[in-house]
């Protein structure tokens, strides 16, 4: 029995101990839509769609917004206002929807932030480390990259999935520099790069 046999028969036993009815419909699944819970704890609402186009292939599109600003006596005007679009395919190892996938993402959008921690644990090169500098100052930009994911399904219901996922990557960040949130002259402009972590996600998904 060659490998794809003994992955598509581990995938239909998996199914039938879930439930033949719910296997079924997950089989024949072309759309799904999704939010990522821990980007809406970020203050940052965000809505997916993927849609099947093979047996083991997916694409999908995913858009997140913050608009918010935060103030406090302590630290003034705080913010991480962006907007965010990101492609993606993604191939599944035995059928789409269900267990492990990886794929190729790309991303882009714009930011202003001020006054904070920005929440990317890679590293910036050949500019300015904007996760520094933007305790103190503000910034306002935008940028473009692309990665890799890895991830996995789980089959909650039949129209209910629980999805994580991770990926790396790299960004180019073009930004002009301003000495705080809401006031001061541009001080420069410039860009910087980015590698290191560019998704990261636990999602519920709905299933049509």
């Amino acid at each position: 029995m060659n490998t794809v046999n003994v992955c598509r028969s581990k995938c239909l036993a998996l199914a039938v101990l879930l439930g033949g009815v719910a296997a079924g419909n997950h089989a024949s699944a072309q759309v799904a839509v999704k939010t990522n819970l821990l980007y809406d704890a970020t203050t940052t609402p965000n809505l997916g769609i993927e849609v099947g186009v093979a047996s083991r292939s997916s694409v999908q599109l995913v858009y997140g917004l913050n608009p918010w600003k935060f103030h406090s006596q302590r630290h003034g005007t705080r913010m991480v206002r962006h907007w965010v679009v990101m492609p993606e395919y993604r191939w599944w190892p035995c059928t789409r929807f269900n267990g492990h996938f990886v794929g190729i993402h790309a991303m882009g959008g714009q930011f202003n932030a001020a006054a904070v921690d920005l929440p990317v644990p890679g590293v910036f090169f050949g500019g300015a480390n904007l996760r520094k500098q933007v305790r103190s100052s503000s910034f306002e930009g935008g940028f473009a990259g692309v990665g890799v994911t890895y991830g996995y399904q789980w089959i909650l219901s039949r129209h209910f999935n629980l999805e994580a996922e991770a990926g790396i990557g790299y960004n180019r960040v073009w930004y002009d520099k301003y000495a705080c949130g809401e006031c001061g002259p541009r001080l420069k402009d410039g860009s910087t790069n980015y590698l290191g972590l560019t998704k990261l996600g636990v999602s519920v998904v709905y299933l049509f």
